[in-house]
């Protein structure tokens, strides 16, 4: 009996470059056993931390997490070429960011802008996208202004993320510096970011939200706060930009009592699971979701099997989750079980240098 079809996907793999590694990695994920396999890599680029994909799946783009570009306090945004036969990435241009330590992006649904967030110094950036994936220079630049109780952490703004709800119609950028996230209308005719009519959510002091992420249904969102490894769930209204806090729980197990921060959240395709990232107990969180209410309940965590698991990625399919060890250079594949939710080994591990992000396109 012939096999069925099966969609493979690239997987792109951001990295830091202080180290071993050479910079953006191309793996190939097989859909039946969730393997990844190396196909090609690019150098030159300097810390390309965190990466999109264009709509079009024809180019691709990754921050320069990075303090100084060209002798400036900025880091960098850098465009390059997919080459649809084989996944490889070719060098289109680089801009810089306007702030330091850029560590996010996100692209518009429609593939005109892309949108940074700078860590160091708190700010967001909008760039055009030319028809050939080349950047243009920033079309607007927001600078968040304010502080929270954590002192050490919390003295100025650090936008950590800037995500796109599921209309295309408003962005939020979670600060950790400021308790809060950030809500913009998106101006699509001129590449500006205005402030919406609720400007922003807060979260409860000291938390340091981080990353977010919405419910399929575009009904809720879901955002990791770094700080004190807690998930917060907020009600969404798609036609207003607003949100509201329905729950706070932690991202840990109660019996825990060491050093851990959270990166990096997803919601599963189907919207009945919510998965985050633990640094320090070096897990993934599982949860439950409720899809009439939007409240969370937690079912537990699943060793990465290393240190420092920074980003995460799920396939389409919902099938395979891979976590990117980032201190223990390795990226490994656990099975989803569709049903509950939970994580099991697939005994697939691949060896990548400082993995920090991870994202798929679909192999044609």
């Amino acid at each position: 009996m012939a096999k069925e079809n099966k969609q493979d996907y690239y997987v792109y793999i951001g990295t830091y470059t202080h180290g071993d590694s050479e910079g953006i990695y191309v793996y190939r994920l097989d859909s039946e056993t969730g393997a990844l396999e190396y196909s090609s890599s690019i150098t030159g680029v300097v810390n390309p931390s965190f990466l999109d994909v264009h709509p079009s799946g024809r180019y691709l783009f990754a921050v320069n997490e990075i303090g100084d570009y060209e002798g400036k306090p900025s880091g960098a945004v850098t465009a390059f070429y997919i080459h649809g036969s084989s996944g490889e990435l070719s060098f289109l241009n680089q801009r810089p960011t306007g702030g330091g330590a850029p560590c996010h992006l996100s692209i518009d649904a429609t593939g005109k802008y892309i949108l940074v967030a700078n860590y160091g110094g708190g700010s967001v950036a909008a760039f055009p996208i030319g028809k050939d994936g080349r950047l243009g220079k920033a079309s607007d630049f927001v600078q968040h202004q304010g502080s929270s109780v954590n002192q050490s952490r919390q003295s100025e703004p650090h936008a950590h993320a800037i995500m796109i709800d599921n209309e295309n119609r408003y962005a939020f950028a979670p600060d950790l510096g400021l308790d809060k996230i950030l809500i913009y209308q998106l101006d699509l005719e001129n590449g500006k970011l205005n402030s919406n009519t609720q400007p922003w959510a807060r979260v409860h002091p000291g938390a340091g939200p981080r990353h977010l992420d919405f419910h399929p249904n575009g009904k809720y969102a879901y955002v990791i706060n770094e700080i004190d490894s807690t998930f917060t769930a907020f009600r969404y209204e798609a036609d207003t930009g607003n949100l509201t806090d329905i729950q706070t729980i932690s991202t840990l197990p109660e019996d825990f009592d060491g050093t851990s921060h959270c990166a990096d959240v997803h919601v599963h395709p189907s919207g009945k699971f919510l998965y985050g990232s633990n640094r320090g107990h070096d897990s993934i969180a599982i949860c439950t979701i409720d899809e009439k209410t939007g409240m969370l309940s937690y079912v537990g965590c699943e060793s990465t099997q290393g240190k420092a698991p920074r980003n995460f990625a799920l396939n389409p399919e919902g099938t395979f989750l891979l976590a990117a060890n980032q201190s223990t250079d390795t990226i490994v594949t656990f099975a989803i079980d569709t049903d509950t939710g939970k994580l099991s080994e697939t005994g697939n591990v691949a060896e990548v240098p400082t993995p920090v992000c991870l994202k798929m396109l679909a192999c044609s």
